[in-house]
């Protein structure tokens, strides 16, 4: 038998990053649109369109990175991230802490073309970046510190566009903030048993039986976030149907969560419509002015 050939470190690097699995990178990416296209009234300027774009993909690479750097010990006792490359040490530690140096390098050259406020926003972030995967060693729902790290890009995007900080702004920050309680709840109930051997928190273990329930609430509450959003900005009916959509969305994920014996794999699917739900709500924030 021929042995296989080792795989090449560039792609382990791309592993690193997740880009094969590009769901976790475009979820970021959604509030960030949102937020610019808002914001912009639904004609966002197209090269900022294109910084915010690489820019979420250079601070999910961030974040990718210096989870792993921080759980390089913790990751290979869990089946999900056992095979992660700072994990498995198919990448070495040197390896990793350079490639967060590049990836931050990346954000901060993109930051530059921002105004003062926005660029301050995206100083902000990065401790909360960085602070978060060791969250879920002394804070009983890190996924909240997650949420919050997701909503610096509602306030970074929009006011790249406006310069100020406005009403509308913040309800889009509270909707983001609860969707990501949101669907990553769902995600961190596929480590449950996993965190729980190990001693560390999830929001998932924090809710215990009323899990569903919270998930729930979460996913209600950014459907109030959004209609007062809507109201405010006066969108027009496709907006109310892209909401809608989502809601229903919502609403059958949590019915779906609710199956007995449900197989580990579904959960990562249910963040993955997640993707597909904030796309939709996207099309209609932008068609929602015309």
């Amino acid at each position: 038998m021929i042995a296989s050939s080792p795989e090449p470190t560039w792609r382990t690097i791309l592993r690193l990053l997740r880009w094969h699995k590009p769901a976790g990178r475009l979820i970021l990416m959604i509030p960030a649109l949102w937020a610019v296209v808002l914001a912009a009234q639904g004609h966002p300027p197209l090269p900022l369109v294109g910084v915010i774009i690489l820019g979420t993909l250079a601070t999910s690479a961030l974040g990718c990175v210096v989870n792993d750097l921080w759980d390089r010990d913790i990751d290979p006792q869990v089946e999900r991230t056992k095979t992660r490359p700072l994990a498995d040490r198919s990448l070495s530690l040197q390896v990793g802490i350079g490639v967060a140096l590049v990836s931050l390098l990346c954000a901060g050259g993109l930051a530059l073309y921002l105004n003062a406020l926005s660029f301050w926003l995206c100083v902000a972030a990065v401790p909360v970046i960085i602070g978060y995967p060791l969250a879920k060693r002394v804070f009983p729902v890190p996924q909240l510190v997650l949420s919050l790290a997701w909503g610096f890009a509602v306030l970074i995007s929009w006011t790249a566009v406006t310069g100020r900080l406005e009403t509308p702004t913040w309800l889009l920050w509270l909707a983001t903030v609860l969707w990501t309680l949101g669907f990553d709840t769902v995600y961190a109930m596929a480590d449950r048993e996993d965190d729980r051997r190990i001693g560390v928190n999830s929001s998932a273990l924090f809710f215990g039986d009323g899990v569903i329930w919270a998930i729930g609430l979460f996913y209600l509450g950014t459907l109030a976030a959004l209609t007062e959003l809507g109201i405010l900005l006066a969108l027009n009916p496709i907006y109310w149907v892209s909401l809608a959509l989502a809601g229903a969305g919502w609403f059958w994920q949590c019915w779906r969560l609710r199956s007995p014996g449900l197989e580990i794999p579904v959960y990562g699917q249910i963040f993955g419509e997640n993707v597909w739900l904030g796309f939709g709500l996207l099309l209609g924030m932008t068609l929602g002015w015309v």
